[in-house]
């Protein structure tokens, strides 16, 4: 799908229907591909990819640190772009996790709290002074 032409817009429901061998899409960072034709060529196996299939695989593509030649070849594979949910659903899609039958994607609001941004800080730094203060009053 060229950058010009109009991009076809999917909604998750959408996606989900696409889980097999024969059929794999995924999401990632907002946007659609079908990766069935690539599943095969896929250096960590099709496994890997059936796993992420049918659901938003942002997070598993970017912790794996992709090379700018798989970002380039993600691009052959774009069909469209992720919508937003209707109200409708997203009541659907509540009830599936509920259920659960659907995992909660990483476009979920998943983002650390305040708090744990500022602990994951803070905390090594207590460590560190703790560890000399201990160092300090023991070596006497």
């Amino acid at each position: 799908m060229s950058e010009n032409s109009t991009e076809k817009l999917f909604p998750m429901l959408e996606v989900m229907k696409h889980t097999s061998k024969d059929d794999c899409w995924m999401v990632i960072d907002g946007k659609v591909y079908d990766v069935t034709k690539f599943l095969v060529e896929h250096p960590g196996g099709e496994d890997i990819m059936l796993d992420s299939s049918g659901r938003d695989a942002s997070r598993e593509f970017e912790d794996v640190g992709h090379s700018g030649d798989a970002r380039a070849q993600l691009s052959q594979l774009l069909i469209g772009k992720l919508r937003e949910e209707t109200e409708e659903e997203k009541v659907l899609l509540e009830d599936l996790t509920k259920q659960g039958k659907l995992v909660p994607t990483s476009s979920s609001n998943t983002s650390p709290t305040p708090f744990a941004t500022v602990l994951k800080f803070v905390f090594p730094i207590f460590i560190l002074a703790l560890a000399y203060l201990v160092r300090k009053y023991t070596s006497s």
